[in-house]
């Protein structure tokens, strides 16, 4: 990959923010002490949801997707599967030289419980890469529930995989995750592996539904 990477996260923006995984996300970026944007399709919309977070002691700033996109340096992608290769095409040109961190998960379900959707380029993450040629895309977050994200408290332990086949990018937001009390980054492997951990997330769903839960992953026997 030969995108240059900056040095540091600097302000992120969440695409798709007013969601529940984006907001959640918002939220512990923002209680870490990270400058947060919250993006919507309407930035009416992201800056109710920034001023629903003010109430909860976090500044954010709210503005229009494409706004979002203009405005941060780091811009992480939590949009529903549905509209994402369309969102990220039409905020190609504004994502250029940026790292991109996608947390979608493509998943479909039935009578019989949530699966993993196999995307054309293999998962989110890299059809993130594919529709982004001039920025560099990192897989992460994809485990950590949205109801425990934006619930009050401290998050429970749990572990973040991240992927990317460039390893300044992937070490960057590994250390992001870091900063998150609670939450412990993973460097895992280049970004093909995205296809098997966004679909992991249907399995703790299913684990979840089961038995009441909110559960995420956490990886033994690691030295930090």
């Amino acid at each position: 990959m030969n995108h240059h990477v900056a040095d540091s996260i600097g302000t992120i923006g969440i695409l798709g923010g007013t969601g529940e995984q984006g907001l959640g996300l918002a939220y512990r970026l923002a209680l870490a002490g990270e400058q947060v944007i919250i993006g919507s399709r309407e930035a009416d919309r992201a800056q109710q949801a920034a001023a629903d977070l003010k109430r909860r002691d976090v500044i954010v700033d709210g503005l229009a997707n494409h706004d979002v996109a203009t405005s941060a340096d780091t811009v992480v992608v939590a949009v529903p599967y549905a509209g994402h290769r369309e969102t990220l095409l039409a905020l190609r040109d504004r994502l250029a030289g940026k790292i991109v961190i996608d947390c979608v998960n493509p998943l479909g379900f039935d009578k019989r419980g949530p699966f993993g959707i196999v995307p054309q380029d293999g998962s989110a993450a890299e059809e993130a890469a594919a529709a982004l040629p001039g920025s560099t895309v990192v897989g992460a977050f994809h485990h950590v529930s949205a109801k425990v994200l934006l619930a009050e408290g401290d998050l429970p332990r749990s572990d973040v995989l991240v992927v990317s086949d460039d390893a300044a990018a992937r070490k960057l937001v590994t250390a992001l995750v870091d900063r998150v009390p609670g939450l412990r980054g993973v460097e895992s492997g280049a970004l093909r592996l995205s296809r098997h951990i966004e679909h992991m997330t249907a399995v703790l769903i299913s684990i979840n539904k089961r038995h009441k839960s909110h559960s995420s992953f956490l990886v033994t026997d690691l030295d930090r």
